[in-house]
């Protein structure tokens, strides 16, 4: 494989070439492909989706995918990785949050294996919803895996991650994201024990948030999304591949990696993306901006403004505004929010949210600050103040998120979370 390079941008016509003079110009098919390789394209849209939405990728391989992608596929069990509110189970409307739930040492964990699902909503089949889920990794990953259901936006937590694509390959740790597309197969390596949140996005691509009155610049900038660099197999071996298709999972045994594109164009491709460049925005004058303003990728729904899924981060940043209760507010959404915190602590609850934990806040399901938050930004010091050693996430989606068994039963569910609203008393002085 090639050493880690990288291109920048989201969105726009990327290209690379593992061997210089492989690119076809002019032509994305020509009758013969320099150096005896196959033009194959992987297709993310309708053919005829409009111009500006249409997401393709051209890729020049050593065997087309139709000769590695294997036949006579098994069925494979697989007990923790659902997909749809069907295979949710009945969810109360209450608050709910999770324990750091720790890297098994008893038995391997690939990322296929690892995936714990959380969270479901929506139907894979009909292209609506999103899945949140706990990835526990203590060994890479022998086989690959391709998924047809939708993208997964990877969050590393612990540990760092290798991401081995068709296109090339993706260094990630903790504080950079990874978003692999729908299709495409990888693998994922790690060095020791790894923990990760993943969003399996069934409905429509990522992209970034329009910035409205913000302007053209702001959150997160297109040339800081970076795609890989072409990499393939020298010598391409036997193996594995698993694929999940219609929220069941199927394995195959190919005679030769699939990892063996030289070149490759288009704008369907793996990126990272270091969360360290986020722009943040936020009053410089008083009250308290809605948390839209931390969005950096939607995915959007038939309904203007209505997100099928949005990713937002809260990562460090100063505090300014005077006469604020600067934490988050008390409040119902219409949204549903499932948050993460990859390190530090989250401002809204400084000691009962750990890193490597995760909260749940359905739609119109009360939440906000714990009592001692409450109280310290209540009586604190207007002073400027920068929030800092934080990196908290939330996928916040229309749909209704269902819990699984995994999530309500498994033993990490923190049965004293309400608790912390407790003290919260009456204060009323008429």
């Amino acid at each position: 494989m090639n050493e880690l390079r990288y291109q920048s941008g989201f969105g726009n016509e990327f290209a690379s070439e593992a061997v210089p003079g492989t690119l076809p110009i002019g032509r994305n098919s020509p009758q013969k492909v320099a150096r005896g390789l196959y033009a194959e394209l992987l297709s993310g849209t309708a053919f005829t989706a409009p111009r500006a939405a249409n997401r393709r990728t051209w890729m020049y391989r050593r065997q087309p995918g139709v000769a590695v992608a294997g036949i006579a596929h098994e069925a494979m069990p697989h007990a923790t990785w659902k997909t749809g509110a069907a295979m949710g189970v009945v969810t109360p409307p209450d608050p709910l949050r999770w324990n750091p739930v720790p890297v098994p040492t008893d038995r391997a964990l690939d990322f296929v294996d690892g995936v714990h699902t959380i969270v479901v909503n929506g139907d894979a089949d009909a292209q609506v919803g999103i899945a949140a889920h706990l990835v526990l990794i203590n060994r890479s990953m022998e086989r690959a895996f391709v998924n047809a259901d939708g993208e997964m936006l990877i969050v590393p937590q612990e540990g760092a991650l290798t991401i081995r694509t068709e296109l090339g390959v993706l260094a990630l740790r903790p504080g950079e994201i990874a978003l692999i597309p729908r299709g495409l197969v990888f693998q994922v390596l790690v060095q020791g024990a790894s923990r990760a949140y993943v969003c399996e996005n069934y409905g429509a691509h990522f992209r970034l948030p329009e910035l409205g009155p913000i302007g053209s610049n702001g959150l997160a900038n297109a040339r800081d999304f970076q795609a890989p660099a072409a990499a393939f197999d020298a010598d391409p071996q036997p193996m594995e591949i698993v694929r999940k298709f219609g929220g069941a999972f199927w394995r195959t045994r190919v005679a030769a990696s699939p990892f063996n594109v030289v070149a490759w164009h288009g704008n369907l491709v793996p990126m990272k993306y270091d969360t360290a460049n986020f722009m943040t925005i936020g009053s410089i004058s008083v009250d308290h901006p809605d948390p839209s303003i931390f969005t950096v990728l939607t995915s959007p729904s038939d309904t203007p403004g209505v997100a099928n899924c949005d990713f937002v981060i809260f990562p460090p940043r100063w505090m300014v505004a005077e006469d604020t209760f600067r934490p988050p507010w008390y409040h119902r959404n219409v949204m549903s929010e499932f948050m993460g915190l990859v390190h530090g602590q989250y401002d809204a609850k400084p000691e009962g949210f750990k890193p490597g934990g995760m909260s749940l806040h359905n739609a119109m399901v009360p939440h906000g600050p714990d009592a001692e938050a409450f109280e310290k930004a209540s009586s604190a010091a207007l002073v400027p103040h920068k929030l800092d050693d934080t990196l908290a996430f939330m996928f916040e989606s229309r749909w209704r998120f269902c819990c699984t068994e995994f999530a309500l039963r498994g033993g990490a569910l923190d049965a004293d979370y309400a608790s912390c609203w407790a003290p919260l008393a009456d204060r009323f002085q008429p």
